[in-house]
């Protein structure tokens, strides 16, 4: 986490990478704890395109990828693979030695997904389905999930990429699951900006942080404090701020080298995260900001606030 100004080089243009584009068959494998939502991300899978199955034996695992290869002639289609501890001949250990195997296949791209939730969340999945764990189908919730954080958590490690789904609404989901594994044609890192109040915590989604709170705050402004960082008014008060604009200089020559460095290492999704208060005025006009610089260089950008509404209801210092 970063919270002072920065004190850089002069900002470069962040590159768009153009090597050439990744050929192989895309091949995701689905798993992590009951509840965090590997279901719901298998049909966000589903939606963008890939072929969608739950629950195949891990001893077939080889033959669903060879059986689902397309024929004569036919680009075999991305494939996307959800098992979890319910899955019959389930082994972690058994599952990321397979797909260690498939990663020396030449023409696939192999991945593996892990969904995780925090403990007070799954409980409060699972009471709210009325469904028992499948780890404790005669005992109180806690002891499966302890259990099967136990069996699989370490499994996180050898993961390609390992998501927390505790706050995560669906659509925010759906966007981190299309950034990392969307089949379009986009070149380069995809990217997403957003904003947060770091009152309602950290958006444990995010790769990068950055700290607004040490700018002025158009909160104490009475004719500012309704209005949002997506306000002119607003983004000119703050760019009053003697600090404001070499932050935002320094910011922009610390992400702009990263962003080739991570083309060239293959990585599809970065997700920058800005914060202040309240999230409804300065870590909003700086996400807008960012994100407009980054879509100028011809960068995949996607802008969210995640607090904006929800700063308004608890009344705090944006």
């Amino acid at each position: 986490m970063i919270d002072a100004v920065l004190r850089m080089p002069d900002s470069p243009t962040p590159h768009v990478q153009t090597s050439a584009q990744d050929t192989r068959r895309p091949f995701v494998v689905l798993t992590g704890l009951s509840g965090a939502g590997r279901a719901t991300a298998l049909n966000v899978l589903d939606d963008l395109g890939y072929v969608a199955v739950d629950n195949v034996p891990l001893a077939l695992l080889h033959d669903l990828v060879r059986s689902t290869g397309g024929g004569p002639g036919k680009e075999a289609p991305p494939l996307a693979l959800g098992v979890d501890t319910r899955t019959f001949g389930f082994n972690p250990r058994e599952l990321v030695d397979q797909i260690a195997e498939l990663r020396q296949n030449s023409g696939l791209a192999a991945r593996l997904l892990f969904l995780e939730a925090d403990t007070e969340t799954l409980q409060r999945r699972y009471t709210e389905s009325r469904r028992p764990h499948p780890l404790a189908p005669d005992r109180p919730i806690i002891d499966g999930i302890i259990e099967e954080r136990r069996q699989i958590g370490w499994m996180r490690e050898a993961a390609d990429l390992s998501l927390d789904t505790s706050a995560l609404p669906p659509h925010r989901l759906k966007e981190i699951l299309a950034g990392h594994f969307g089949l379009g044609r986009s070149v380069g890192t995809r990217i997403s900006v957003m904003s947060f109040s770091f009152r309602r915590g950290l958006p444990r989604e995010a790769d990068l942080v950055f700290d607004a709170r040490f700018l002025k705050n158009p909160h104490y402004d009475p004719a500012l404090k309704p209005l949002t960082g997506r306000d002119p008014a607003v983004a000119a008060f703050i760019a009053t701020d003697p600090d404001y604009r070499p932050f935002v200089t320094n910011l922009q020559g610390l992400i702009g080298p990263l962003l080739p460095r991570f083309d060239a290492e293959g990585k599809a999704y970065l997700t920058i995260a800005i914060g202040c208060t309240g999230g409804k005025h300065r870590s909003v006009a700086l996400a807008e900001e960012l994100a407009d610089w980054l879509r100028s260089a011809g960068r995949s950008v996607t802008l969210s606030h995640r607090d904006v509404g929800a700063a308004g209801e608890a009344g705090g210092a944006g």
